[in-house]
């Protein structure tokens, strides 16, 4: 078979008239072919498969890398391997049951996977302006406190990569106080389904205040320690200056938002230019940079952790003087909010069953019918997004007029960030690959979903 020979059996999308050579779809199907492409160039090339199962790709990323020495020539990116069918779930189980499902898509930023779910819910319902000012404080909290928690993984991740083990320790330190108040708050510390369509699932617990002061006083000195193991060393320096590019042209062209985006001096963050859950009314900065590379993303999502800090400061203030609901007064739509934890620390008190069960035969019936069918979403569609730690997560959602889902599909940004891998990558050498990845950020649960 002559080299110019086109290989377009194995890629239903490769243009015929834009092909060179020999097109090939890496999906794990056709590696000899890769091997055979490489052998047949006449240099001296060698394709690496780094991953799925590789400590730096941020779990199970596949990069095919085709090498010249050291240098990278081409990189292919594999992915699939998480693919947990959440948005096809989700169309089998009730509205307020889709959050539990959704909430473990990017399982470093639940509380945004739910909210972008239930704005969107919301909007189908009609009810966004009926959502009590102190749902939405407590949402504005809790995903800036999770902004703290992600930024803090990718972070320390990112410094462990890197041979800075210091820093790893240091990040996980403060994540888990970050999530020592998610488990206060919710009582989980993760994928917690806390936010529910007309508001959160309960108030915070007595103690919560004071324990949401000691962190905002806690966290101020323990960025500056990270700031102080990075942002002047000149190893850290050597790995991350002018690591990486892509500009803001490339950004556009691939569609890259958050963090990436940012550093390349746009500031582009839908709680400015999209406002929900009342952004519009908190104080706060968009930090950007203008390097375009891996320093830049690192900057960007460390003044952001600050001004989250920020913004948490102000729901606590908030909170002190709001009163009132956390969920929806429909009684038809809103899931019962006034939860308390038994004595035993698991499922409801027996004061709250007991309300429950001895109100009315009526109330009982209405409790069950909600909990069991759900309520019904007029037919439609909407789209409504968030800004994730990773850039902006959005969801459509269509109805048909039915208690469950016709069809739920989320746009994550690791998805569509990832597809700048290559971009990143290609003419630089195989040790930059991993801070490449390591800048975007991805998380492998959202992007195969």
């Amino acid at each position: 078979m002559s080299p110019s020979t086109k290989y377009t059996e194995y890629d239903a999308y490769a243009a015929e008239e834009a092909a060179e050579g020999r097109v090939f779809d890496v999906n794990g199907a056709d590696w000899d072919q890769v091997v055979a492409g490489a052998e047949d160039a006449g240099d001296e090339r060698m394709v690496v498969n780094m991953g799925p199962q590789h400590p730096s790709t941020h779990g199970v990323l596949r990069l095919i890398l085709t090498l010249d020495g050291e240098t990278v020539t081409e990189c292919r990116v594999g992915i699939g391997y998480l693919h947990t069918g959440i948005e096809k779930n989700m169309e089998f189980r009730t509205w307020t049951q889709g959050t539990t499902f959704c909430t473990r898509m990017d399982y470093l930023a639940p509380i945004f996977n739910e909210t972008a779910y239930c704005l969107g819910v919301e909007k189908l319902l009609g009810i966004t302006e009926q959502i009590p000012e102190r749902a939405q404080i407590i949402r504005v909290l809790m995903m800036e406190l999770n902004r703290i928690s992600s930024h803090l993984v990718a972070i320390a991740t990112f410094g462990l990569e890197l041979g800075a083990t210091t820093v790893m320790l240091n990040g996980f330190i403060e994540r888990e106080y970050t999530l020592d108040l998610f488990e206060e708050i919710s009582g989980l510390r993760m994928n917690m389904a806390y936010v529910r369509p007309g508001g959160v699932a309960q108030d915070l617990p007595s103690g919560a205040m004071s324990k949401l002061q000691d962190y905002i006083e806690r966290m101020p000195k323990r960025f500056q320690a990270l700031r102080k193991l990075m942002d002047a060393n000149p190893v850290y320096l050597a790995r991350t200056k002018d690591i990486a590019y892509l500009d803001l042209t490339g950004c556009m062209a691939l569609g890259v938002t958050g963090p990436v985006l940012r550093a390349t001096g746009l500031p582009w963050d839908l709680r400015k230019s999209q406002p929900y859950c009342g952004y519009e009314t908190y104080d706060f900065e968009v930090h950007t940079q203008d390097t375009s590379d891996v320093y830049g993303r690192y900057l960007v999502r460390m003044a952001e952790m600050e001004e989250s800090l920020k913004i948490v400061q102000q729901c606590v203030d908030r909170l002190q003087t709001v009163k009132g609901p956390v969920m929806v007064e429909d009684k038809k739509i809103g899931w019962p909010a006034q939860l308390a934890i038994g004595a035993d620390g698991m499922g409801n008190s027996p004061r709250h069953i007991a309300h429950i069960m001895g109100t009315s035969m009526e109330a009982l019936i209405h409790h069950f019918k909600l909990v069991t069918e759900g309520f019904r979403v007029p037919a439609g569609q909407a789209y409504a997004a968030v800004e994730s730690p990773r850039g902006e997560l959005g969801v459509h959602v269509v109805s048909d007029g039915g208690t469950r889902p016709y069809r739920v599909h989320f746009r994550d940004p690791s998805f569509t960030n990832l597809q700048a891998a290559p971009v990143m990558s290609e003419g630089g050498m195989i040790a930059d690959v991993i801070a490449a990845v390591a800048s975007i950020d991805p998380v492998m649960g959202g992007v195969d979903r």
